[in-house]
């Protein structure tokens, strides 16, 4: 069942139509709330953007993609609970759903690379916020402009500025290690 197909169930009364929504999203986005830096608190986040999507299901456009439109609840979700707690919270970044336990073919290597990757996560992490809002949407859950200026809510312009003047700080700050 594909996603215009759960909403129109779902307006009916189908329950079960609207799980296999949140069945499909809710990985994607916990990573969203917990990058745009919900933390620990990213599972409340998320349930209450799901809850908040079903009570306004019958306002979203039909046709239009559902991916942007929840990862916008979960962004302004987020962005209430940062604001409420008064202070930015870390990032809790998590590139994977589950750690890969096998032992590395070139150990050297990966000791290299999960170096690399903590210094990059720190990088983004001191990021102005708007700029990392962008480079995380942007790069770390792979939305385009249109998407991520949807799910934040800014034009398409401010999303371009912002995600480039994210990348150049990241650059100034890894080095040539984001090629």
């Amino acid at each position: 069942m594909d996603d215009d197909e759960a909403i129109a169930r779902s307006l009916g009364g189908d329950l079960g139509a609207y799980e296999a929504l949140v069945a499909r999203y809710s990985v994607l986005a916990h990573r969203t709330a917990a990058m745009l830096g919900a933390g620990d608190e990213a599972e409340d986040v998320v349930q209450e953007a799901f809850v908040k999507a079903f009570r306004h299901l019958s306002g979203f456009r039909r046709g239009a993609p559902f991916r942007p439109w929840l990862l916008r609840i979960v962004a302004n979700e987020t962005h209430n609970l940062t604001r409420a707690r008064g202070r930015r919270s870390d990032l809790a970044v998590r590139l994977t759903a589950a750690p890969d336990t096998r032992p590395p073919d070139d150990p050297e290597g990966a000791a290299v690379a999960t170096d690399r990757r903590a210094r990059l996560l720190e990088a983004v992490r001191g990021l102005p916020e708007r700029e990392r809002q962008a480079v995380v949407c942007r790069y770390f859950l792979q939305l385009s402009e249109a998407e991520t200026a949807e799910v934040l809510g800014w034009p398409v312009g401010t999303v371009k500025s912002s995600t480039h003047r994210g990348l150049a700080r990241l650059r100034e700050e890894v080095g040539g290690e984001l090629a």
